[in-house]
């Protein structure tokens, strides 16, 4: 049997640690003074009256008499008296009472004090040595220097609280380190898990990054045919598409030294902040050399220059850019550190912050397409209990104008969904219905509606079904409702091709199915609502970008009057009245052709429409099916139809394979 050691310390229970705190050490100095000048005289000193005094007087108990500061009398008693006078006042609650005490006397005037101690002598024949000192008191002493030295105290105290950086505390803290780099630091200690195979998609802004890292990790391979290092890479792209993601990946697969920070770190309210930290970043990253800087958001200190003459904040970016600029490209810049930026407004960006030297690689992430979508959903549905019906090509398909944030919400958003219904699974409907919940809103069932508005929101929507379903280049139809979802009453879902370019047709069949929702109002009722607000805005501001931007209007000719730089025109504008009355005329013009070409499509499906819209009011909401069962099979079927029909001709291909076998 083993037998523990006997001296060996218990543990703890708790696995508490008191820890020293330097307080302690002030506290017991404190302690120690108080101490002594409230119990050390009183340990040693005892005060006498006078007729005590004269007692021991008259019978020649005293050795020698001090006079202190003219102030009182210590008084020294013989060894007899000594130990008379201890064995009548031993008190066993004070044993530290010293054996010889001394004993005080405050006697008043010191003339009549030396005038009865000359008397007494004379008078009784004493020997008392009668002596005059000086004696300072320790306390009184601290006391007159404790003014300065709580001054020096707070002095010290607010000094180490300054200068502790975030150990101090507050924005106080930082006082002394405020011109320090606020950078984060990724290295061989704190590496990134994130890794290129964890980006969907984004196989050309992979690529070009891919490069800077092979480039650090054996720079060789580009130096031997004289090549240099590039000095920085510019992400740019809509917001969502996976910029910071990609550093991450870059900060995972480089293996140096990554420094990770965003735009606003370099914003202070003090002056000359912001150029100091930029310094002090670089100047870590020299040090650690080859590295890699991520600014995030770089647009909050890259703005253009000279674009605002107001003072003040804004001359205080301009430094802190100037400064960006400088280490960049610039005198001494020679080390091998290379800066990846990120940000969705490029066209904001000071032009000498764009130029070769600096930002040598502009790289676009873009929003991701039918293919990048459905890897980017592979990915994001690993984690997920899927159920059997839920396809990643049709979701692909669902989610057109989807970000990479956008998705990973959408999962998320079906996961919840499925797991607030009780599901074991997350089903196709789910996700469905996330698509729903992040496009159109939440749900309100209990949303009163007359029965007259439904019917008539009923017949608005179907007149949308109808004119996409009859248009050729209308984009096909996924599922009408007319439930309330967000601020709109009903709602009709489309699948739109993803175009790189869009031809005059294509816009006009988009218009007419637009305004067929108002046409049907019409036709049906003779009348007009103002539920087609969102339809008149959305063909408006097609009409005008056909008319003034991209230049499809016979009669304005082949011009624009858009600015890619991003800079408007203020308070003028780039045309004269006559030609801003034609643009006007051709907008109203096409919106009113589109308007009457939907009244003509819908007059001549009267019957159809009306047999949908009675549908849609029963089931409240209808898929393409119900369309078909209506209007026949489209004549005129898109790319992604084209796809899901002939993915449904092999799943039932499969299927009849399978049967043959089994049978």
């Amino acid at each position: 049997m083993n037998k523990e050691p006997k001296n060996q310390p218990k543990p703890n229970p708790n696995g508490f640690k008191p820890k020293f705190n330097s307080y302690w050490i002030y506290a017991a100095i404190i302690a120690v003074i108080i101490s002594f000048n409230f119990f050390g005289n009183n340990i040693t000193n005892t005060d006498i009256s006078r007729n005590k005094f004269e007692d021991l007087l008259r019978s020649n108990s005293i050795e020698n008499i001090l006079i202190v500061n003219n102030d009182y009398a210590e008084i020294h008693l013989t060894e007899e008296a000594q130990k008379e006078f201890t064995s009548q006042s031993k008190d066993e609650s004070l044993p530290w009472v010293n054996a010889k005490p001394v004993l005080t006397y405050n006697f008043g005037s010191l003339e009549n004090f030396e005038n009865v101690i000359k008397e007494n002598k004379e008078k009784y024949n004493l020997s008392i040595d009668l002596k005059n000192v000086n004696k300072t008191d320790l306390f009184d002493s601290i006391l007159g220097f404790l003014p300065f030295i709580l001054i020096l105290g707070l002095w010290i105290f607010f000094m180490r609280r300054m200068s502790g950086g975030a150990a101090g505390g507050g924005a106080g803290g930082q006082i002394f380190s405020i011109g320090k780099s606020k950078a984060k630091l990724f290295d061989e200690n704190q590496k990134v898990k994130v890794s290129f195979k964890d980006v969907a998609g984004l196989e050309g802004a992979k690529e070009e990054v891919q490069e800077i890292v092979d480039f650090l990790k054996s720079p060789e391979k580009y130096t031997n045919l004289g090549g240099k290092i590039p000095k920085g890479a510019l992400l740019v792209g809509p917001p969502g598409t996976g910029k910071t993601l990609l550093a991450k990946a870059v900060a995972g697969e480089a293996g140096v030294p990554f420094f990770s920070l965003s735009g606003s770190d370099f914003v202070e309210m003090f002056v000359g902040v912001g150029a100091s930290r930029v310094r002090d970043l670089f100047k870590q990253a020299a040090q650690k050399s080859p590295s890699i800087i991520f600014i995030d958001e770089i647009d909050a200190i890259g703005r253009a220059r000279g674009k605002n003459n107001m003072t003040g904040g804004n001359d205080e970016r301009e430094n802190t850019l100037n400064q960006l600029l400088t280490e960049m490209d610039g005198f001494g810049t020679d080390v091998n550190v290379i800066v990846i930026a990120a940000t969705n407004r490029a066209d904001v960006l000071d032009k000498a912050l764009m130029r070769a030297g600096r930002f040598d690689r502009q790289i676009y992430v873009d929003l991701p397409d039918l293919n990048e979508r459905n890897a980017i959903f592979k990915v994001h549905l690993k984690p997920l209990k899927l159920g059997n019906d839920v396809k990643v090509d049709f979701l692909a398909q669902q989610t057109p104008g989807f970000s990479g944030a956008d998705i990973a919400n959408l999962c998320n958003e079906a996961a919840l969904m499925a797991a607030r219904k009780g599901k074991e699974a997350i089903e196709n409907e789910d996700f469905l219905d996330s698509v729903d919940r992040i496009v159109g809103g939440l749900e309100k069932k209990n949303k009163i509606i007359s029965a007259k508005e439904k019917k008539t929101i009923a017949f608005h929507e179907a007149g949308h079904a109808t004119a996409s379903w009859m248009l050729e280049h209308a984009a096909p139809l996924v599922k009408v409702t007319i439930v309330p979802r967000g601020q709109s009453l009903g709602a009709a879902w489309y699948l739109p091709e993803e175009r790189m370019i869009v031809q005059t047709e294509q816009m006009l069949d988009e218009m007419c199915a637009t305004l067929a929702g108002r046409a049907a109002e019409k036709i049906i009722f003779d009348r007009i609502s103002t539920g087609a607000l969102s339809d008149l805005e959305k063909v408006t501001k097609q009409a005008r970008a056909m008319v003034s931007i991209y230049g499809l209007s016979e009669k304005v000719g082949n011009l624009t009057y858009y600015d890619s730089s991003g800079q408007e025109y203020g308070f003028t504008k780039p045309y004269s009245e006559n030609t801003a009355q034609l643009i006007d005329e051709e907008i109203s013009l096409l919106i009113e052709q589109q308007y009457q070409r939907a009244i003509q499509i819908l007059t001549e499906n009267k019957d159809k429409l009306t047999e949908l819209a009675e549908r849609l009011l029963e089931k409240e909401v209808i898929f393409k099916d119900d369309l078909i069962k209506i209007f026949g099979q489209r004549a005129f079927l898109s790319e992604s139809e084209v796809l899901e029909k002939k993915l449904k001709d092999q799943e039932e291909t499969t299927e009849e394979n399978n049967s043959e076998v089994k049978s």
